[in-house]
């Protein structure tokens, strides 16, 4: 009798981005985007599909770890869960923008420079008002790497090719 075997997939390179954070000594900041990456490490995103970055990460709370950070509310700095988060969203837009089989379908820019990303490249989110998302317009699966230091954060994405 013969078997089918599940089909093998291997990881093809198509995009990647690293942002330098600025403020390596604001621990709160530094759990934050660690936490995040941790919870968008290995997303799929099929293809058709549309991924949202705070579907994906959730609400920052302080229940799951999130401390307060600097943010920036209509143009000002404050304090606010999940400072840092939107470095992470910002590095992933600028990884997708290098996939042209990626659609940009939600994008909003932050109402003052970042100090992490030229003007014009950075993608603000805050969950319930904000999103970063895009659609896999390609006939693969996407899978998103997120990963940082205490240096940087670099978002890498492969298309899962059948072998």
């Amino acid at each position: 009798s013969t078997s089918l075997k599940p089909p093998t997939f291997v990881e093809q390179d198509v995009a990647s981005y690293s942002t330098v954070i600025k403020n390596k000594v604001d621990t709160n900041r530094q759990q934050n985007i660690s936490l995040t990456c941790s919870f968008l490490n290995g997303t799929e995103v099929k293809p058709g599909d549309t991924f949202s970055f705070c579907d994906t990460v959730g609400k920052a709370t302080t229940d799951r770890g999130y401390l307060e950070a600097n943010i920036i509310v209509d143009g000002v700095e404050i304090k606010g869960l999940g400072g840092g988060n939107c470095q992470i969203s910002s590095t992933l837009y600028n990884a997708v923008l290098a996939f042209p089989e990626l659609e940009i379908v939600e994008r909003h820019p932050h109402s003052a420079d970042v100090p992490y990303i030229e003007k014009g490249k950075d993608a603000a989110v805050s969950y319930g008002s904000h999103d970063f998302k895009f659609k896999n317009n390609s006939d693969s699966t996407v899978k998103v790497y997120a990963s940082n230091t205490t240096d940087d954060i670099t978002i890498r994405l492969v298309k899962l090719v059948q072998q």
